[in-house]
């Protein structure tokens, strides 16, 4: 019997040799990725087939600006508008974020390189993730889904750790400061003037011409008059040292009257405050004091002074260009830091103003730096401040070979032009309708800013107010208790009194330091 082979199972291969193996299907990334899942279709041409690129995300950093007023700062806030709630819509509508995506930046490694305040405007904002950027024409997608106060310039390839918050070396902030606002005569606290009856409350002539409508409380704390209403009462003139009142007074008639102590200071009052070579020097030398590391614990809020993060470093700070909007002239201050917190710039700025007005002195900027003092400083309004600029100096130096620098550079033209059109725009004609930096100057006061002189006087110095016996009212008509500054800076107690003989000046001095004599008993 012949060995026969035993018959082998036929496999489905065997039975049709040449087919060839089943493709593999492509991969779409998301469900709501039209790029991606248009691109992978495959064209059947004479019998070969040919297969299209197939769209990747990319590690991107976006360069772009906005003008903030309408806005609730930059950082997306439930329920609130923000610039980010725009850009994430434009973003998912130009196809850079697919719909599995939407709404979660976390998914596609969302990263800002500075936060601003509500109504605060960006010129050189930047932002950085993983976005589908083709086809090309990625510009111009995201620009006809956003609103013409928020404009995309550009965007660069990044390598794949790039943050634009992590590697952003240095931020370049921009504030505008009207140059009337360092005019300590212009819209001064002389809100106070004499008349037959005492001191009466007169508005602020500046502001009436213009019809700016100042808000309740903004001169300082409210108090009850003697038929129970209320008023607002200023305890004394202008705290500054401008000698010209530019202020009116109220008659018992109800006629409106020069007040006759001003009259031979109104001159000097109405000759224009120029920015001069002085004027910046001084300005200069003012914002110079931030200049380093300090802890800036008194210019922000919800920060303490044990905090690590209340200490930061500032490069620069100078202010040495003027610019004019809407026939106004406008200082430029421009700050140069590593990263600041909540309104730390505008904090800067209400109190280099409030120096620059002599409502404060220089020293006070160095007071505010201690851990140990808590100091009240005024901010400035939001409206003047813009970011100007972010540097990734480490990050281009690092990558050069390998990607494209992130800069301004190729951006200039068109962010200057933005800068005019939208942002300088704003500035100037905010001021000029609602007078938002000439109403903010009526509040530098020593009733809302009480802390502002805290360095004129010695830590252990306590100023008494004390009644003056029967025997010193029969010599002296006028009494005045009033805190001079001596030689060396030091402030003391003196009566400043006016009798009717002429009385000499050792006189007074040696009642001024009875008087002193008695207080601290």
């Amino acid at each position: 019997m012949e060995n026969q082979e035993p018959k082998l199972e036929e496999s489905p291969h065997d039975e049709a040799p040449d087919q060839e193996p089943e493709q593999k299907k492509l991969k779409i990334s998301t469900e709501g990725d039209e790029p991606a899942s248009s691109a992978a279709v495959t064209a059947v041409s004479g019998g070969a087939e040919r297969r299209l690129p197939k769209y990747k995300r990319r590690k991107v950093a976006i360069v772009f600006a906005f003008c903030g007023v309408g806005y609730q700062g930059m950082q997306k806030n439930p329920g609130a508008k923000t610039i980010e709630g725009e850009l994430e819509e434009a973003l998912f509508h130009a196809g850079a974020v697919p719909e599995a995506d939407r709404n979660k930046p976390r998914q596609y490694e969302w990263a800002r390189s500075a936060r601003t305040d509500k109504g605060v405007s960006a010129v050189g904002q930047v932002v950085s993730g993983r976005f589908y950027v083709d086809p090309p024409g990625f510009v111009e997608r995201l620009n006809s889904n956003l609103p013409d106060q928020i404009r995309v310039f550009g965007f660069k390839r990044v390598a794949p750790s790039f943050s634009s918050k992590k590697f952003c070396d240095r931020r370049r902030y921009v504030y505008l400061v009207p140059v009337f606002a360092l005019d300590p005569c212009s819209h001064s606290e002389a809100e106070m003037a004499r008349s037959d009856s005492g001191y009466e409350y007169v508005k602020c002539v500046e502001c009436c011409e213009k019809g700016y409508k100042i808000p309740l409380g903004v001169f300082g704390k409210e108090s009850v008059d003697d038929d129970g209403k209320s008023s607002e009462v200023q305890s004394d003139i202008s705290s500054n040292n401008c000698g010209a009142l530019k202020v009116e007074t109220l008659s018992s008639n109800g006629e409106k009257t020069l007040n006759p102590d001003s009259e031979e200071e109104m001159t000097k009052s109405e000759s224009k405050f120029c920015y001069g070579e002085k004027e910046m020097e001084r300005f200069n030398r003012i914002l110079s004091y931030y200049v380093g590391s300090h802890n800036f614990h008194n210019f922000t809020t919800r920060t303490k002074a044990a905090d690590p993060a209340a200490n930061r470093y500032i490069l620069s700070f100078n202010a040495n260009t003027v610019i004019t909007l809407g026939g106004k002239d406008f200082v430029k201050c421009e700050v140069v830091g590593q990263s600041f917190m909540l309104h730390q710039i505008r904090k800067m700025i209400g109190l280099a103003v409030a120096v620059m007005r002599n409502y404060a002195p220089e020293s006070v900027i160095q007071t505010a730096f201690k851990k140990d003092v808590r100091i009240v400083v005024p901010m400035a309004p939001e409206v003047g401040l813009y970011l100007d600029e972010c540097f990734f100096t480490s990050y281009n130096k690092r990558f050069k070979v390998s990607h494209e620098e992130v800069s301004m550079e190729e951006y200039k033209e068109v962010a200057e032009e933005f800068k005019w059109k939208h942002v300088y725009s704003h500035i100037g004609s905010a001021e000029e309708k609602d007078g938002i930096v000439a109403i903010w100057l009526h509040s530098l006061n020593e009733r809302n800013y009480p802390d502002l002189r805290v360095a004129e006087h010695k830590p252990d110095e306590v100023i008494v107010y004390k009644k003056i016996d029967a025997a010193s009212e029969e010599k002296i008509n006028e009494e005045e208790a009033a805190v001079k500054e001596n030689a060396n800076g030091a402030g003391e107690l003196l009566l400043v009194s006016k009798v009717n003989d002429e009385t000499s000046e050792e006189k007074n001095m040696e009642e001024g330091d009875r008087v002193e004599e008695k207080a601290t008993e």
